[in-house]
């Protein structure tokens, strides 16, 4: 596989820095995956590590070199991601779970195949355009989606932070069927917080990754998004893959009798788990134990 990963991670104005994100590879496949942890409750920052660290376990266990079913990963995943959260605030007597969205992407075969959970999001961009975008859980997600408001108008909206779905909520999150697009030479796959897309605009986006190496254009919306929100930023995350290899001869005879993929056109400072070992995980969520029991401590 030919690709190009670039990823950026920012507190913003924030005390804490609540986001998560990382990326796995094996010969064959290739994991993307971003979780921003959820003000509002107890340690969000712990639900968005635990989640990342289940995807990074759940990875290297199945891909060997190669994920039998990507779709079916991603919904095991995202369910043990939710468990473990869930059982481990159940383990300290926590009074609220600590919670997380995400949002997590599978490439093989020169297939991405992706799914999501809350307002954390991908977005798929060819030739100028975005041509596919996860459709965030949120009530003014509905509100656009019934032709009640503007797409322009989400990030204004005062209820534009209540989330339908998450990891570690209650009830359980219902996962969607992932979806899928083929890749062409020069794709970008994006994922993102919130803290990232809701300043700016599509306009804005596809200029900045359209006029600029990918490293360079990273860093700039990173530092877009920033100044657009001021003295309220939230944590800005993104994590970026270009892909380098032609769609095969196979793929494109496929596509041009198929229908669009199944998105519609929506056009008009670097973690340590990027590569963290098994006994490294296990470390993380042990350093995370500690750090809820001293929450479940605190009057």
């Amino acid at each position: 596989m030919r690709f190009s990963i670039v990823q950026e991670s920012r507190i913003g104005a924030r005390r804490v820095n609540q986001d998560r994100l990382g990326h796995w590879r094996t010969g064959e496949a290739l994991l993307l995956v971003v979780a921003d942890g959820m003000g509002g409750h107890p340690r969000g920052e712990v639900a968005a590590e635990l989640a990342v660290a289940h995807f990074a376990s759940a990875f290297r266990a199945d891909a060997r070199p190669r994920l039998a079913d990507p779709a079916a990963f991603l919904a095991r995943a995202f369910a043990g991601s939710h468990a473990a959260i869930v059982r481990r605030a159940a383990e300290l007597g926590l009074p609220d779970s600590p919670r997380t969205t995400a949002v997590a992407c599978v490439v093989q075969d020169g297939t991405a195949y992706w799914s999501h959970l809350g307002d954390s999001r991908l977005y798929l961009v060819r030739g100028g355009r975005i041509l596919a975008r996860t459709r965030d859980h949120t009530p003014v997600q509905r509100l656009v989606d019934a032709g009640r408001i503007r797409e322009e108008a989400v990030p204004s909206h005062p209820d534009r932070n209540k989330l339908l779905q998450c990891l570690g909520g209650d009830p359980p999150p219902e996962l969607e069927p992932a979806t899928s697009a083929r890749l062409a030479k020069n794709d970008i796959v994006l994922l993102c917080s919130d803290g990232l897309w809701g300043p700016l605009t599509p306009r804005q986006l596809l200029t900045t990754l359209l006029g600029t190496e990918l490293r360079t254009a990273v860093r700039e919306l990173a530092e877009l998004a920033e100044s657009r929100s001021g003295p309220e930023c939230d944590n800005v995350s993104v994590l970026a893959m270009s892909w380098g290899e032609d769609e095969r001869t196979e793929q494109v005879a496929a596509r041009r009798q198929e229908p669009p993929t199944v998105a519609r056109d929506f056009t008009a400072t670097e973690p340590d788990f990027l590569r963290t070992s098994d006994a490294e995980i296990e470390r993380a969520i042990a350093e995370i134990k500690t750090a809820l029991q001293k929450y479940s401590r605190k009057p």
